[in-house]
């Protein structure tokens, strides 16, 4: 059963709303929003892989990678999968970078890259690079980017994917 199959929409709606409002208002300061994120999370059984990544969501997003990271963590223990486990996912990744630790990030998200498609593979591709350039290897995060890149551009996806490719393996060897 989907981790998602335990709530209904109405909480759904209301923890949408909630980031929305934290989104848009500069009057919404970090701790009221994380207190009404606990709130709605307070609703939900004990054992929700939802709780806990929601929670680590309103840390993260509230400049708390440090606090995010368990919660996370605990989220995916708890069996959160699909499409806010692939989520949880990008966004410890981009938390452990932010902490300092962007070789987890790395073996966290390498995986993903053969994982089932979806709308995340680009933020995928993204914090990975971002991990990869923390430390130190550009040229791989480069080649990640642009490899992702390359589908949404008008002209010259061919030639996008091959420089791109071709950052990490260099050019094709010359005939002899």
């Amino acid at each position: 059963m989907c981790e998602c199959d335990s709530v209904d929409k109405d909480w759904e709606d209301r923890v949408t709303a909630a980031w929305v409002a934290f989104d848009t208002s500069a009057s919404t300061g970090a701790a009221d929003f994380r207190a009404v994120i606990d709130a709605l999370v307070a609703e939900l059984p004990d054992d929700s892989p939802l709780g806990p990544f929601e929670r680590a969501c309103a840390w993260d997003s509230t400049g708390h990678s440090d606090r995010a990271v368990p919660l996370y963590r605990e989220a995916l223990a708890r069996g959160l999968s699909g499409y806010k486990g692939r989520r949880a996912k990008i966004q410890l990744a981009s938390s452990l970078r932010n902490i300092g630790r962007a070789e987890e990030g790395v073996k966290l998200l390498t995986p993903e890259l053969t994982a089932p498609s979806d709308e995340l593979d680009d933020a995928v591709r993204a914090t990975l690079a971002l991990c990869l350039s923390s430390l130190g290897r550009d040229r791989e995060g480069l080649a990640l980017v642009l490899g992702a890149l390359a589908p949404h551009l008008p002209r010259y996806q061919r030639s996008m994917a091959n420089y791109a490719r071709m950052l990490v393996t260099g050019p094709p060897d010359e005939p002899r």
